[in-house]
């Protein structure tokens, strides 16, 4: 599992200006069944955004399509984690530890 951390590089302006393109692009990535949340910071200086992967490149991959990055008006930090205790209703995201 993945949290992507979105910081805003670029006035707010220019986010707005980009911001229905960067919804249309979550759409898509929820249907798609790589994204499970996401919002605005508190701040509004970014986001955050909760995807599922096996793959960090495939995620990678589609943070590079986000218009937001497309037009340079945020930049991402991509963490990985296993997701070894969720709430119930996202036991179908549940990870298991490597064998050690």
């Amino acid at each position: 599992m993945f949290i992507l951390e979105l910081t805003y590089i670029a006035p707010a302006e220019r986010v707005d200006a980009v911001l229905s393109d960067h919804v249309a692009w979550l759409d898509k990535q929820y249907e798609a069944g790589v994204f499970i949340a996401s919002g605005r910071k508190v701040q509004r200086d970014g986001g955050v955004i909760v995807a599922v992967s096996e793959d960090r490149a495939a995620i990678e991959a589609i943070v590079a399509t986000d218009p937001f990055a497309v037009e340079k008006v945020a930049d991402y930090r991509i963490i990985e984690f296993l997701a070894t205790k969720t709430a119930a209703g996202l036991s179908p995201y549940r990870q298991q530890l490597p064998a050690t």
